[in-house]
């Protein structure tokens, strides 16, 4: 049994039709992503198949630098600096974005709301956290 979707223009699928889910939030390289908790990603000799339990769609990745793209989504600050990591270069970008687009249209992929970049304390915030304030030294 397979589920109906609508078409978006530009050939994107959109949620399926008939009450479901509101559509995902719009594609940003520039933020954080990852795999939805809802989907299975099986390797397979060709790629991967990408399974999402709560809409029942598979998708077919045929492209086996795409799945690593996917895998690492999640150990990264953004999309863009995913795919930095695997050395997709500027020519090259336009098609990957273009994949995870259709990915994150889907719902195969999703916002990474608790990956944020680590910000390195420099050494007095570091020395406040580490150790307690002694108010009786500021009264001196």
């Amino acid at each position: 049994m397979s589920t109906a979707t609508s078409t978006v223009p530009g050939g994107r699928a959109s949620a399926p039709v008939g009450g479901a889910p509101a559509r995902p939030e719009p594609f940003d390289p520039t933020l954080a992503w990852q795999l939805n908790s809802k989907v299975a990603l099986r390797p397979e000799p060709f790629g991967a198949l990408l399974y999402h339990f709560g809409t029942r769609k598979l998708s077919f990745l045929k492209n086996l630098t795409v799945v690593g793209i996917v895998k690492s989504l999640a150990d990264h600050p953004s999309a863009d600096a995913a795919l930095s990591a695997a050395g997709i270069d500027s020519a090259a970008r336009p098609l990957y974005l273009q994949a995870l687009g259709a990915l994150a249209d889907s719902g195969m992929i999703v916002r990474n709301h608790h990956n944020h970049p680590l910000v390195e304390p420099d050494e007095a915030s570091a020395e406040s956290v580490s150790k307690p304030r002694n108010h009786q030294e500021d009264e001196q």
